[in-house]
């Protein structure tokens, strides 16, 4: 009887071991080649190297996150399936009328990754040198600034609809396609100005085709020291808009397995070599308690779901 518990005891700790061998599936809800998806393959590589097992990223496109959003939240809690959170995740709770999971109540929060900034932007050649000059110009004639973003609903769009809100403007936010079209329509002149993703957008900067007002987060960006914060530019006290990635697992993922994988992250993000490669991409790491993490989603919810209300943007 003795040894058939101790047997018993050492195939479940053996039971228990294996899912620390297993592979560690990332979904991410991007394509392959952007900003979230090379951050999710950076830190995915490193975490690997950390836990003694393979992080394989799984881009899932599509439905503004929801089939990434779903495939994790339908996944075992057993600590091998991951979604890459953004201010997307917490997006989609205002712009889509239902969704097939709840972001607050069907993930476990583990960490988040990092910050990466938005700028606002204008063609090189432009006679707007400042945004104090973008928003005089607007000022000066309502309605007739046009200022370019990604998709409806984007974080782009709707940090510049925020934008126009608290600078007190009146603006014609114009959707394009993809950061190419935006690129394009401004360095023709079709548009003033642009709210996109530093990273895509720092070769037209570096190349003199286009010029940075400002960037929109909190700080300012290491990368362009002499470029003012919005809030520096407009006099916008407080403004603070970033892009942000994140890790989260199933809900009732075990809190031990959460606690692991968040160890993961920091030690993955404390590597200089990490720091270094997220640097080529303009991402500002930040590793955070699942608590953080929580709090955090739940004010970009609140916070987007507000201005999507604001601007009288459809649900989907």
């Amino acid at each position: 009887m003795l040894l058939l518990s101790l047997a018993a005891l050492g195939l479940s700790a053996h039971a228990a071991d294996s899912r620390d061998i297993q592979p560690i599936r990332l979904v991410v809800p991007f394509g392959a080649g952007g900003v979230a998806d090379l951050t999710a393959r950076v830190v995915g590589k490193a975490m690997s190297s950390q836990l003694n097992q393979p992080v394989i990223v799984d881009n899932r496109p599509g439905a503004g996150g929801v089939v990434a959003g779903t495939m994790v939240a339908s996944a075992a809690p057993d600590g091998l399936t991951l979604l890459l959170m953004s201010n997307g995740t917490a997006v989609s709770e205002g712009l889509f009328q239902k969704l097939p999971f709840d972001t607050r109540k069907d993930f476990a929060p583990v960490s988040l990754l990092g910050y990466f900034d938005i700028a606002i932007v204008v063609p090189e050649k432009s006679p707007l040198r400042s945004l104090a000059d973008l928003v005089a110009a607007a000022k000066a004639r309502p309605g007739a600034l046009n200022i370019g973003t990604v998709n409806i609903g984007s974080t782009q769009h709707l940090a510049a609809t925020l934008f126009k809100s608290r600078a007190g403007i009146e603006a014609q936010v114009v959707p394009f396609n993809g950061t190419p079209a935006v690129v394009t329509a401004l360095r023709s002149g079709q548009i003033d100005a642009g709210v996109e993703i530093l990273s895509p957008v720092m070769p037209q900067i570096t190349g003199k085709a286009l010029r940075v007002l400002a960037v929109m987060g909190e700080k300012r960006n290491p990368a362009l020291p002499d470029v003012p914060t919005a809030a520096e530019g407009a006099g916008l006290k407080g403004f603070d808009v970033r892009s942000w990635n994140a890790l989260a697992a199933p809900a009732k993922t075990p809190r031990e397995r959460i606690d692991r994988l968040n160890r993961a992250v920091r030690a993955a993000l404390a590597s200089p070599e990490v720091q270094q490669q997220l640097a080529t991409l303009n991402v500002q790491p930040r590793a955070g308690s699942p608590e953080e993490l929580a709090t955090l989603l739940d004010s970009e919810i609140h916070r987007w779901s507000g201005v999507i209300a604001a601007a009288g943007i459809p649900r989907q």
